[in-house]
C-alpha cells in the first residue's frame, strides 16, 4: 500500500463521509417512552439471562399506554374541579372511578389524594311521615305559585 492513501477501518467508519444522524428506538417504534433505557433497567435488573429485542418495545409501549389513559381520566377530573393543574387528587379521583385502574392499583396508597367521596346509607337520617308530607306538600305548591 501507498504511504499517501488512507485506507479505510473496520466497517468504514475512516472514510469520512458523512454519518447519519442517530435514530433512537423511541423512535423507530413510535413510541415517547424511552426504549433504550428500558433496556438498560431490564438488563441491570437481571430480571433474565437473556433479553429479547422486542421485550423492552412491548414494555415501554404498555407504559406509555397507561400513563396517557391515568393522566387523560386525571385531567378530566380537574377540569370537572374547575383547575388547570393536575394534583394527587385528580389521580387519585380517575383511578379509583375507573374499574379496571382501579383494580389495577388496588393496593396503591397516592400521597395526598384523600379518599372517595362516600357517605355510607346506614349513616343517613330517616326519612319520617312529617319530612315525607312537608315534601308531598311543598310539591304541591310549587305548581300553584307558577300559576298565579
Amino acid at each position: 500500500m501507498e504511504g499517501g492513501k488512507t485506507t479505510k477501518g473496520a466497517g468504514g467508519r475512516r472514510g469520512g463521509g458523512a454519518r447519519k444522524k442517530a435514530v433512537s428506538k423511541s423512535i423507530k417504534a413510535g413510541l415517547q417512552f424511552p426504549v433504550g433505557r428500558i433496556t438498560r433497567f431490564l438488563k441491570k435488573g437481571r430480571y433474565a439471562q437473556r433479553l429479547g429485542i422486542g421485550a423492552p418495545i412491548y414494555l415501554a409501549a404498555v407504559l406509555e399506554y397507561l400513563a396517557a389513559e391515568v393522566l387523560e381520566l386525571a385531567g378530566n377530573a380537574a377540569r370537572d374541579n374547575k383547575k388547570t393543574r393536575i394534583i394527587p387528587r385528580h389521580l387519585l379521583l380517575a383511578v379509583r372511578n375507573d374499574e379496571e385502574l382501579g383494580r389495577l392499583l388496588d393496593g396503591v396508597t397516592i400521597a395526598s389524594g384523600g379518599v372517595l367521596p362516600n357517605i355510607h346509607t346506614v349513616l343517613l337520617p330517616k326519612k319520617t311521615e312529617k319530612s315525607e308530607k312537608s315534601e308531598k306538600a311543598s310539591q304541591a305548591k310549587s305548581p300553584k305559585k307558577v300559576a298565579a
